[in-house]
């Protein structure tokens, strides 16, 4: 019986969406920004790397091709294989947001078929009555921030602030997010866990995606730093999912990092995480060397987007694509016969782009592993061609949306 890998490179977008001026993201190109920065030596650090973006691995598979597809350019550093070692083409989002659960719940099969909530640029940017509920849940003196803002700098910002105060640091972006930052030692992290559980009912009925534990750790402003502890409490995902379609059938399902956040521990099977994109990729090779036949392995790498995407770190993000390249070499290397990889992002985060949030961006697929046939599969007109495609792949019923290429 087949197994199915699908492994979600968070951020890697290959190409501004066709509606991507509606987000004001017209021109966006993750890959394509990343690997022209690369060649005009922007992409440079001493002691990181140097010189042109190197994905020798996913270059191999016909990663420029269907960067090229996308765009109608080849990114530098980038070639087109005659004989790319993967099924290669690109998807287009159809739901109406550029975050993590609605680019995940899409690839998954099931587009979030309502309006996601967003909380305006303004200060404060929260309803006052969410406010004052979220202080009377938590049972707070108060809460900081209160508006739009980097997660890295607010914390610097106002950390001091929240030590001496007992405040929590709420903020928020574009996307449809409340985010909850608080001192692991001072504040306490179960606590944090729990405000956040707290505030997940209290923004149900605004739609709001996730509420994101936000924990960090130092003495100062300039020592402060996001520890690993982050856990984000999402909506629930749409029904009729490729988990969804895998647990009806009693296959055994493994989630990878925070794929099962992302999709509310709902039919998420067996959840591993990891401190960082090479310590889960180690971890992702264990646990497909014991997935049975007929199993699901779902992974999310965020190191690109969190570390480098939101900060807008050219050479950063170069580096971590390059390193994630040389690691995913070595999983393909483990797949058995009659395994199917599908490698895809979930949305864009380009580094050089104004700003620091996501971008509204095509995302590659690269279908690969032994026995499968390297051939054009052109645009996809939703990400949902990807889990509809795994399901056919798996013999499970068909998902709630997309066309399967299989």
């Amino acid at each position: 019986m087949p197994r199915a890998i699908l492994l979600v490179l968070d951020s890697f977008g290959c190409g501004g969406a066709p509606d991507a001026a509606d987000f004001g993201d017209a021109g966006a190109d993750t890959l394509g920004h990343i690997a022209q920065a690369c060649a005009m030596g922007r992409g440079d650090r001493a002691g990181l790397r140097k010189g042109p973006l190197r994905l020798p691995f996913l270059d191999a598979l016909g990663l420029g091709l269907a960067a090229e597809a996308s765009t109608a350019r080849l990114p530098p550093g980038l070639t087109r294989p005659a004989r790319p070692g993967a099924a290669w083409g690109y998807g287009v989002e159809t739901s109406k947001g550029k975050d993590t659960p609605s680019g995940h719940w899409e690839i998954a099969g099931a587009p979030a078929d309502f309006a996601w909530g967003y909380f305006p640029d303004t200060r404060p940017a929260f309803p006052p009555g969410l406010t004052a509920a979220i202080i009377a849940a938590g049972h707070l003196p108060g809460v900081l921030g209160d508006r739009h803002a980097p997660g890295t700098d607010i914390i610097a910002e106002l950390g001091a602030e929240h030590i001496a105060t007992g405040k929590p640091i709420l903020y928020t972006s574009v996307d449809s997010v409340l985010q909850i930052a608080a001192h692991e030692q001072s504040f306490g992290l179960e606590r944090l866990y729990d405000l956040c559980r707290a505030v997940r009912a209290l923004v149900d009925p605004l739609n709001i995606g996730r509420v994101i534990a936000r924990p960090f750790e130092g003495a100062g402003p300039g020592a402060f730093k996001r520890t690993s502890n982050r856990k984000d409490f999402a909506m629930p995902p749409a029904h009729g999912n490729l988990l969804d379609r895998a647990a009806e059938a009693g296959r055994a399902i493994v989630s990878m990092g925070k794929t099962g956040d992302i999709f509310a521990h709902r039919n998420t099977g067996l959840e591993i995480k990891g401190s960082g994109h090479a310590d889960l990729m180690e971890k992702t090779m264990r646990a497909l060397q014991t997935l049975p036949e007929g199993g699901l392995l779902f992974a999310n790498y965020l190191d690109l987007d969190t570390d480098f995407g939101h900060r807008r770190d050219v050479p950063g993000a170069a580096a971590c694509v390059e390193d994630f390249d040389q690691r995913l070499a070595r999983l393909a290397a483990e797949l058995a016969p009659g395994d199917l990889a599908v490698l895809t992002a979930d949305h864009g985060n380009d580094p050089t782009w104004r700003g620091t949030d996501h971008t509204r961006e095509n995302a590659p697929i690269l279908a690969f592993g032994p026995g499968v046939e390297a051939r054009p599969l052109g645009r996809r007109e939703t990400f949902a061609d990807i889990g509809a495609s795994l399901a056919a792949h798996l013999g499970l019923a068909p998902v709630k949306c997309g066309r399967a290429w299989l």
